[in-house]
C-alpha cells in the first residue's frame, strides 16, 4: 500500500497513531495536572519499564496535556555525563522569563531569578542572562549543599508560578542516569514542594531499577512517588494499536495477521509499530493478510537488528558483550548471577565490576537479589540470532 499514507512511524519517543492500553496512566496524570492548579497535593510519578514500552511517549503525551491545561513544561533527558544542575538551569531560566510577563508575578519571578543566580554561583553553573541580569540573593540556594539549594530553588520557582496563576510540570526521561547525589536532591526538592502545595508537578521515566535507586537515595521515596509500571500491552490493546490506524486509513487487516504480529512482537509497543509499518508497506489492495505479516517479520527483524538492538550492543566492551551473550545462551531470563558466572568459568564476585558497568550503561538490571535481566525486550533473541553459533558451527550473524 502507499507508503506515504503509512500510519505507523516507529522511532524513539514517536507518538503512535493509537496510544492504546495506557488510558489509566493518562487519566491519573490528567487529574494530577488539574489538582496542581488548585494547589492540592499530588504525588510525583516515575514510569518504570523496559526499552521500547513507550515511557517517553507517555511523557510527551503528558507534556501536551499539561500545556493545554495552562502549565509551563520543562522536559529534559538525563545523559550519563551531566549534572542535574546543568540540565535544569537553562530550563528554569526560560520558565521564569515566561512567567515574568504576568504583572502579579514580577516580584516573585525576580526573587526566583536571584535564587537561580545564587544556585548557579554555588555550583559554578552559568547560562545566558542568569549570569548577567540579576544579582545573587545572599543566603538563598547558595550553601553548596545540593539537597538544600535545589529545594530552595524549587520553592522559589513554585511561588513564582503560583503568583502567575500557572503550573510548572517538570519531565525527566532516563532517570536512571542521574547521579545518586542528584537523584537524592531531586527527591528532597519534590518532597518540599509537595508539603507546600505549590503548583509544581514531576513525571519521570526510567528503567526498572529506578525504584530501587530512588529508595537508596532517600528512604521515604517509596511513599513520595507513584511508580506506574509500563509494560507490554494486553493482547486486545495490542491488536487495537494495529487495527485502528489501519482502518483509519481505509484499509483492513485480518485476524490471522494480527495474531501473527502479536506472536512475534510479544505486544511490546515499539515492536508493534515496526511490524505495523512493514506490514503496510508490503500489503496490496488495501488489506493486510497473514502472508503479509509473515513477510513483514523478515524486514522488521532486520531493521531492529541493524538499529534498535545494534546501537545498544555496540556500547558494550568485548568483555561486556561476552557477559550478555552468556546470559542469552541460558534461555529466557531473568538469570541467576551464579549461573552466568558458571557459564563463563568465573565467580560472581570477580564478575561484579563487569556486571555493574553493564547495569550503569542501562543494558541490564537486577529485578531481585541475585538475579539479572535485560532492559531491552527480546534482546536475548537478537543475541542468539547474531552471535551464537549454530549446531553446524556457523554463526547466525
Amino acid at each position: 500500500m502507499d507508503p506515504v499514507h503509512n500510519p505507523f512511524a516507529p522511532g524513539a519517543g514517536s507518538q503512535p497513531p493509537q496510544l492504546a492500553g495506557r488510558q489509566a496512566i493518562i487519566d491519573e496524570a490528567g487529574v494530577a495536572i488539574q489538582r496542581a492548579l488548585l494547589y492540592k497535593s499530588t504525588r510525583p510519578q516515575l514510569f518504570l519499564g523496559l526499552r521500547g514500552v513507550g515511557k517517553t511517549v507517555l511523557l510527551n503525551k503528558i507534556q501536551e496535556m499539561a500545556e493545554q491545561a495552562g502549565h509551563l513544561v520543562s522536559f529534559v533527558e538525563a545523559p550519563e555525563n551531566r549534572s542535574l544542575g546543568e540540565l535544569l538551569m537553562p530550563k528554569i531560566d526560560q520558565l521564569l522569563h515566561k512567567l515574568s510577563v504576568t504583572a502579579s508575578a514580577k516580584a516573585k519571578v525576580y526573587s526566583a531569578l536571584r535564587a537561580l543566580r545564587s544556585f548557579g554561583s554555588a555550583f559554578k553553573l552559568t547560562y545566558g542572562d542568569v549570569s548577567l541580569s540579576v544579582e545573587a540573593e545572599p543566603g538563598v540556594a547558595d550553601s553548596g549543599n545540593l539537597e538544600n539549594d535545589l529545594s530552595e530553588l524549587f520553592v522559589q520557582v513554585g511561588e513564582a508560578a503560583k503568583a502567575a496563576g500557572r503550573g510548572w510540570t517538570l519531565l525527566i526521561d532516563e532517570v536512571q542516569y542521574l547521579k545518586p547525589v542528584d537523584l537524592a536532591a531531586l527527591i528532597v526538592a519534590l518532597h518540599k514542594i509537595n508539603q507546600k502545595r505549590l503548583p509544581v508537578l514531576f513525571f519521570g521515566a526510567g528503567l526498572p531499577q529506578v525504584a530501587a535507586l530512588s529508595g537508596d537515595a532517600k528512604s521515604y521515596a517509596e511513599r513520595l512517588f507513584l511508580y506506574p509500571v509500563v509494560g507490554p500491552l494486553e493482547v486486545a490493546d495490542a491488536k487495537m494499536a494495529i487495527r485502528h490506524p489501519v482502518n483509519e486509513e481505509g484499509a483492513t487487516i485480518s485476524e490471522q495477521a494480527l495474531d501473527e504480529i502479536i506472536d512475534k512482537t510479544h505486544c511490546y509497543p515499539y515492536f508493534l509499530q515496526e511490524w505495523g509499518h512493514q506490514c503496510w508497506n508490503i500489503a496490496q489492495a488495501g488489506k493486510i493478510d497473514l502472508a503479509d505479516a509473515k513477510n513483514a517479520a523478515l524486514r522488521a527483524t532486520k531493521r531492529l537488528d541493524e538499529g534498535f538492538f545494534k546501537v545498544r550492543f555496540e556500547r558494550l566492551t568485548p568483555k561486556e558483550r561476552e557477559y550478555v551473550i552468556a546470559m542469552a545462551k541460558l534461555g529466557a531470563g531473568p538469570y541467576r548471577s551464579s549461573d552466568i558466572a558458571d557459564a563463563l568459568g568465573e565467580t560472581s564476585q570477580s564478575l561484579g565490576p563487569r556486571r555493574a558497568q553493564i547495569i550503569n550503561k542501562g543494558m541490564i538490571y537486577s529485578p531481585s537479589h541475585g538475579d539479572i535481566a535485560f532492559t531491552v525486550a527480546m534482546f536475548d533473541e537478537y543475541l542468539m540470532r547474531n552471535f551464537v553459533k549454530k549446531d553446524d558451527g556457523s554463526s547466525s550473524a
